[in-house]
């Protein structure tokens, strides 16, 4: 859509027919026939009824915002879970504007068995197509809950087998086009989608990446937050945004660049308590920093934002010191230990490589020697094996 311009209204109370005042729908059929505008869109959800009465009144057609991301939505989603959350969503959107939809419809009636009075019993049930379409509808959304179910009942598995192996996450969060895809190709090489778009990112990645010291983490790309993002987006996603209540740490990526930053972010916060989230330490990343015009403008950025520091997903300023800071994080959750393992435990030095940050390791005829910070889940695997 190409868009011709903006116009908003303040009210102490919403007209609960058109949402905006008569004045104001006046003004909006002005620049219809001024602009020959053919559509109108509102940044703010409306009811079945304002915007079939708005429909009525300015005679184009009128969408909200809530149908505008799902229709975003359902251009980015490409895996079978993305498509099945964004049907439901648009499912549960549009079913209470169904008679919108369906007005143009007669009744269909069934014929008159004994004539035109044919008396009781013998006249069909009228049923319109709206019931029709509502019922099938109804059947889709219980079929649809019911394959997120196992979606969700398949990642809980897949979870808990992670949480099993101890490898910590790391769940990317931010707002829409923050550049966390960015931030998760230049880590890990996982070859997402990374482009200047709202949303374009719907389908969740998790790849391994390797910390200065060795140890791995998975990090873990995730749909993209917005202001005002509607209930049903919200539902419907539940079952890829609960991987970030379960993370062990949150990354949020904030485009220092944009006007409305802190703002952005406050969003990204309010959302988190709202996914129950809000209990995963944070690390803010500052991103886009080369793209700012004084370089002072990253240090005042740092002093807004608490446990933070300044990247840039795209050029990879910053990165090396984000892994290590996100390594000092795990290490406060990890225990020091000198420890002698003999080598017919070959199984638990492969674990401590994989999980545990190895400061050094020498090797001796009995085994081999670890001067290592041990996960808290690890450390009464290890401590038969530690030095005094």
């Amino acid at each position: 859509m190409q868009v011709e311009g903006g116009t908003y209204q303040r009210l102490d109370k919403i007209d609960p027919n058109t949402l905006i005042r008569s004045g104001k729908v006046e003004e909006l059929q002005g620049y219809r026939d001024e602009l020959a505008i053919d559509v109108f869109l509102f940044d703010d959800e409306l009811s079945p009824r304002q915007q079939r009465e708005l429909e009525k009144s300015l005679n184009v057609k009128v969408i909200d915002r809530t149908a505008l991301i799902l229709d975003i939505f359902a251009r980015h989603a490409r895996t079978r879970e993305g498509q099945l959350q964004v049907e439901l969503a648009q499912y549960e959107y549009r079913l209470p504007r169904l008679t919108r939809l369906w007005t143009h419809l007669a009744r269909q009636a069934g014929g008159r068995a004994g004539g035109s009075s044919g008396g009781v019993g013998v006249r069909g049930p009228g049923e319109t197509q709206l019931e029709v379409d509502r019922r099938e509808i109804n059947h889709r959304i219980v079929y649809l809950k019911d394959q997120l179910e196992k979606v969700r009942q398949h990642r809980d598995r897949h979870r808990k087998q992670r949480q099993k192996v101890g490898i910590p996450v790391v769940a990317i969060v931010g707002y829409t086009n923050a550049g966390k895809s960015t931030l998760l190709n230049k880590l890990t090489d996982a070859n997402v989608l990374a482009v200047d778009r709202l949303f374009a990112t719907l389908d969740p990645t998790t790849r391994r990446v390797q910390l200065p010291s060795g140890s791995e983490i998975l990090l873990s790309d995730t749909v993209g937050f917005i202001q005002k993002l509607p209930t049903h987006l919200i539902a419907a996603f539940r079952a890829t945004l609960e991987g970030i209540k379960e993370a062990n740490l949150i990354l949020h990526v904030v485009d220092i660049t944009h006007p409305n930053a802190a703002q952005q972010a406050t969003i990204v916060t309010e959302t988190l308590v709202e996914l129950e989230a809000a209990h995963v330490p944070i690390l803010v990343a500052l991103n886009k920093i080369d793209q700012l015009e004084e370089p002072d403008q990253a240090a005042e950025s740092l002093a807004q934002y608490p446990n933070s520091l300044a990247i840039s997903a795209a050029t990879g300023q910053g990165l090396e010191a984000l892994l290590a800071r996100i390594e000092g994080i795990f290490q406060a959750h990890q225990q020091a230990m000198d420890l002698l393992i003999p080598y017919s435990r070959g199984d638990l030095i492969s674990l401590l490589h994989e999980q545990a940050i190895i400061n050094h390791e020498t090797h001796q005829a009995d085994g081999a020697c670890l001067d290592v910070y041990v996960p808290e889940h690890l450390i009464y695997l290890m401590q038969p094996y530690q030095l005094n």
